[in-house]
């Protein structure tokens, strides 16, 4: 894959760009099958949910973001909606076990 700087053409730039959303999804994938692993830890529904876990990684994340120069309260509600989806998911997973 081209670096963005040596791309000719909005073509170039779209496929890498389309290349790296489908590289990101696989990894939130990789990520979730780590959640799901996790349920078989927990003792309850406090413990999937884990209210004082969400906190600490959302500010974690925030650090992140404004580290790579991004802003921190878009990647912020990016893992609020992706981890709130995940809880609930692993919610269910620990709930059928």
């Amino acid at each position: 894959m081209k670096e963005p700087n040596d791309c000719s053409n909005l073509q170039e730039i779209r496929v890498c760009i389309d290349t790296i959303d489908q590289q990101i999804i696989s990894i939130f994938g990789k990520r979730f099958e780590y959640v799901k692993a996790a349920a078989k830890f927990k003792t309850n529904e406090t413990s999937v949910q884990a209210p004082e876990r969400f906190n600490t990684m959302l500010q974690q994340r925030r650090q992140w973001a404004k580290e790579a120069g991004l802003s921190p309260d878009v990647i912020e509600k990016v893992y609020q909606d992706l981890v709130s989806y995940f809880i609930e998911e692993e919610l269910k997973h620990w709930l059928s076990k």
